[in-house]
């Protein structure tokens, strides 16, 4: 067997691949949502992908490929839209009455109030606070701010006592 035919293609025609697997992949994908849409998405993602991929083997697997990528998509984007419907049934959005002009300037005030108090504090006890009431987990405060994972537990709660012992300081001086 010649090597030169075993080994993988340095490159892979974007267009040759749409063209000749792009139709029998929207259709596949038509068929496992039942949306047309939906399919188009998922081919195209699907070729997307394989481009942002290597492949451990040559252009034989490239329509393998592309049709389990497909499949995994299609599987989660279904448990995705199982997920959402399964938190909107437990935790349904009510509409809302709008918010009353006074309670909008009071939420406001407080907003630049807190905002004044975290520009008065260290700078690292701002970005621990800010961070942490934005979502982030303990390991990714502790990548940026440089320190032990370990260690923000302590660095938060330090964090948060100062900003309330400064808040009430503001409170009392006006």
């Amino acid at each position: 067997m010649n090597a030169s035919a075993t080994q993988r293609p340095t490159h892979v025609d974007f267009d040759a691949v749409f063209d000749e697997h792009y139709a029998d992949l929207v259709r596949y994908c038509r068929r496992l949502t039942g949306e047309d849409d939906a399919a188009e998405d998922i081919a195209q993602e699907s070729v997307c992908r394989l481009f942002g991929d290597s492949l451990k083997a040559g252009p034989a697997d490239l329509r393998a490929w592309l049709f389990t990528t497909a499949t995994n998509l299609a599987r989660d984007r279904y448990r995705t839209a199982s997920n959402r419907r399964r938190l909107l049934e437990a935790h349904p959005v009510r509409p809302t009455e709008p918010e009353s002009p006074d309670r909008a300037l009071d939420r406001e005030e407080r907003r630049a109030d807190a905002r004044a108090v975290l520009e008065t504090m260290m700078p690292r006890d701002r970005e621990i606070l800010l961070m942490r009431y934005s979502g982030f987990s303990y390991r990714e405060i502790a990548e940026a701010v440089g320190v032990a994972a370990s260690s923000i537990g302590t660095l938060l709660s330090r964090a948060e006592r100062r900003f309330a012992e400064a808040v009430k300081q503001t409170e009392a001086s006006t």
